[in-house]
């Protein structure tokens, strides 16, 4: 990735033209850089202009500024978009000798989700003098030393890095010793104090030098130590070590174990060759808790826990001294480089997370900001990132070194998963691999996506007519699979069209239905609407369910005798054969079914010589009749009874004439001689029969064709609205069919004005449920005449719900 650099010093414009090419050229990340030890303000750069963003964005997309660092040291002004300095940084604390220091920052803006990796670099300044280890170090050297005997000497440390660092020696001037500056490992350097020509103790016994130790800082400053040499008179040959610096590699983690022997001889005999050795500085000083030193063999071991994480790299300065008088001593360095281990399971931070989430999310939404890292380096610190488990609707998406969102790709539902339960898992390259886990728990929020729904398409209801007023009839239920108030449902009636208020009334909360006032099913046998199911949602969501509710019959009218059954006087010519139809009883029930099914018989059973037809109201002779019966008139009483429960009744009288073949002429030629038609007797009776036959004919070819039209008619039907209508409930044929006729009552069902007039006559199948219940009411039987002619009787169990049929 190409790398915009923005530095706060002095810089060409050539060379900030082609930093900012190559920033746009490559990806957005931000580089700064800014000295130590800045005051509070100090302008670092212009971040919203450098990342695209406009000043007036900064706060309403909720910008906002992370540090990986401990310690707030950068701010941002989102009134103007300068990043600037909001504490003083101390380098050396920060970053100790590294050869770079970047402080990592991260910024975060929302809608849409983004985020920026700046990094700042923080450049030294020379504000740290070179230090000794002491401020006075004392030497003892024998007299007896020769020209160019070496002493070695402790350097100076400078905590600053590169220029300001790079130390230079210098001795003050003197004729018996010079300085001898070699550099060995990586920028170390060893100084020896080396003997221009012997000493002479009786000259001079103490020697007083100062060492100064000047860094390439600008401007440079300097640190100093007083060498302080004693001339004696002592052994002659000091201890030396096999080589003068040492170079060890040791595993991190290791405890209580060898790390290296060092070995020193001595030319001498006796005391004079006997070694101590001893660990006169370390570098850095915290190496003297990690390290110890035997004195008697050499021998370097771990005291405490080495962590390459902390430190990579130790110095010891070994010092072997003999035992002589005055002692002699050699010195060796041993440079120990820590290897690192993977030791360090990744770390997995959680940078933004979204919760809850909204099902109708859109696919390639963030819904959170994922960093990943490892304190190892190398393959150890290479680290690879995965979701599971498999089949979420979530992936991870790499955004940069280190840096994943964790997006959807997969429309979500809350009512078939409601919370997802995920780990990301992060998985370094060490041996052996170290992984770490972050569980997330993903919580989905409802939207109102799914309307109420009943669980049947329609409902039928029965309900007794003379019911009392308010009565609950039923209870209508919609469900809805959505929470909250998206599930919170209110039910009415639509009466869009016609309104039914006066007679039925839901609850709404409930979806109770209620019945206000007592129905009467010769003047209402059917109301039939629509229950709809609402919401709270926001849009509300809607359902719908018919209801038909069917009146029940009771027997509450008593049969009527037509009053063309009782006005005229028949006459009648004698003699007779048994059998012979008198006259006919036409009487009528308001009520329907089985309360409407009619029964003659005669009021007295003596009633002369007559019959009457049990369920056709025909009055016949009984025997023969002639002449002897004399002319009188005869009164036959019949008794009209329904089949209800309590039964009705209700009387008819019919007049009957008896008369004779003379009297029935005479009785013409009266006729028509007061002005009306004379026509025999004999030919009036067959002109009555031709007549009737052609009025059955008539009415059975009238039948057919209703019947067609209304086949026709149902078929090209319009869809039924809600509005009043006309049906009755007769038992219209010999079967017991159920039909209506709109010729005593209405129904609340009528058509569209598109669907034109209802038939006259049309065929009622009600919605009974296939099961029954005899627990409440008794059994309604309906009379049905089988092809031998005998009567048979079709049972209805019922209660004020359900109604079923037995036979």
């Amino acid at each position: 990735m190409l790398v915009w650099k923005v530095e706060s010093g002095k810089a060409s414009l050539l060379q900030l033209a082609l930093l900012h090419a190559a920033w746009r050229m490559g990806g957005s990340q931000l580089y700064y850089s800014v000295q130590e030890e800045s005051q509070q303000g100090t302008f670092v750069g212009h971040i919203a202009q450098d990342l695209g963003l406009e000043v007036d964005e900064l706060v309403t997309r909720m910008f906002r500024l992370f540090s990986k660092e401990q310690g707030e040291y950068f701010q941002v002004n989102v009134q103007n978009g300068i990043l600037s300095v909001s504490s003083q940084i101390d380098r050396e604390k920060l970053c100790d000798k590294n050869a770079v220091c970047i402080v990592h920052l991260d910024a975060l803006v929302e809608k849409p989700l983004r985020i920026f990796h700046i990094e700042v670099e923080i450049t030294d300044i020379n504000d740290n003098a070179p230090v000794f280890p002491a401020t006075e170090r004392q030497f003892t050297i024998a007299e007896s030393n020769i020209h160019d005997s070496r002493f070695p000497l402790e350097g100076a440390s400078d905590a600053d890095i590169a220029a300001n660092s790079l130390l230079s020696y210098r001795l003050s001037p003197n004729l018996q010793f010079s300085l001898d500056v070699t550099e060995t490992y990586e920028h170390s350097v060893s100084l020896f104090l080396v003997l221009n020509k012997p000493l002479d103790r009786e000259e001079c016994a103490v020697h007083h030098l100062f060492l100064v130790a000047t860094d390439g800082g600008n401007p440079q400053l300097t640190g100093t130590v007083q060498l302080v040499i004693q001339v004696l008179d002592a052994n002659d040959n000091p201890p030396v070590f096999n080589q003068s610096v040492y170079k060890v590699q040791f595993l991190e983690n290791s405890e209580n174990e060898l790390v290296f022997k060092v070995n020193a001889t001595d030319l001498d005999e006796g005391t004079n060759k006997e070694i101590t050795y001893i660990s006169s500085t370390f570098s850095p000083t915290s190496g003297e808790e990690k390290f110890i030193l035997d004195h008697q063999t050499g021998e370097i071991y771990v005291k405490g826990h080495l962590d390459f994480e902390e430190r990579s790299f130790y110095e010891i300065q070994v010092e072997a001294k003999d035992n002589g008088n005055p002692p002699l001593s050699g010195h060796c360095k041993v440079l120990i480089e820590i290897l690192d281990l993977s030791d360090n399971p990744p770390e997995i931070t959680v940078m933004s997370l979204l919760i809850p989430i909204p099902e109708d999310s859109p696919l390639g939404m963030v819904i959170a900001v994922i960093t990943v890292s490892d304190r190892d380096t190398g393959a150890n610190g290479q680290v690879s990132s995965s979701l599971w488990p498999s089949g979420i609707p979530y992936k991870l998406v790499s955004t940069g070194k280190n840096y994943y969102s964790l997006v959807l790709h997969e429309h979500l539902d809350r009512e078939r998963v409601a919370e997802y339960s995920l780990e990301i898992i992060a998985q370094d390259q060490g041996t052996p691999p170290l992984s770490a886990t972050r569980f997330l728990m993903l919580s989905i929020s409802d939207v109102n996506d799914n309307a109420p729904t009943f669980s049947q398409l329609s409902y039928t209801v029965f309900v007794r007519e003379k019911n009392p007023p308010g009565a609950h009839i039923f209870t209508v239920f919609a469900s809805d699979p959505d929470v909250a108030e998206n599930a919170l449902i209110t039910y009415w009636i639509d009466e869009k069209l016609w309104p039914l208020s006066s007679y039925i009334s839901v609850q709404s909360e409930s979806g109770k239905l209620y019945v206000l006032q007592p129905l009467d099913y010769e003047e209402l046998k059917l109301l039939e609407f629509q229950v709809r199911a609402k919401d709270a949602g926001l849009p509300s969501l809607c359902g719908n369910v018919t209801v038909q509710v069917f009146v029940i019959d009771e027997n509450d009218n008593a049969p009527a005798v037509s009053e063309s059954s009782e006005e005229d006087l028949i006459l009648l010519v004698v003699p007779v054969m048994p059998g012979h139809i008198v006259g006919k009883i036409h009487a009528l029930d308001a009520d329907s079914g089985y309360n409407a099914w009619l029964r003659y018989e005669l009021l007295e059973e003596n009633n002369g010589p007559w019959s009457v037809g049990q369920y056709s109201g025909e009055v016949s002779t009984k025997y023969s009749l002639d002449e002897t019966e004399g002319s009188k008139i005869q009164s036959v009483l019949v008794l009209v009874k329904d089949h209800g429960k309590p039964q009705l009744s209700t009387t008819a009288t019919l007049s009957v004439s008896l008369v004779t073949n003379a009297q029935a002429i005479k009785a013409d030629i009266h006729l028509h001689q007061s002005g009306e038609s004379f026509v025999s007797l004999v030919d009036s009776v067959n002109v009555y029969l031709i007549i009737a036959i052609c009025s059955v004919s008539s009415l059975f070819l009238l039948a057919i064709l209703i019947y067609v039209a209304l086949r026709c008619h149902c078929k090209a039907k319009e869809t039924m609205v809600y509005g009043p209508g006309m049906a009755t409930l007769v038992c219209a044929s010999e079967v017991g069919s159920w039909s209506y006729s709109n010729r005593h009552s209405h129904i609340l069902a009528g058509v569209s004005a598109e669907a034109g007039a209802k038939s006259d006559l049309m065929i009622f199948s009600p919605n009974i449920p296939a099961y029954m219940d005899v627990g409440e009411v008794g059994i309604l039987r309906e009379p049905v005449l089988n092809s031998s002619g005998q009567v048979s009787y079709v049972g209805w169990y019922h209660n004020p719900s359900v109604l079923t049929r037995v036979t």
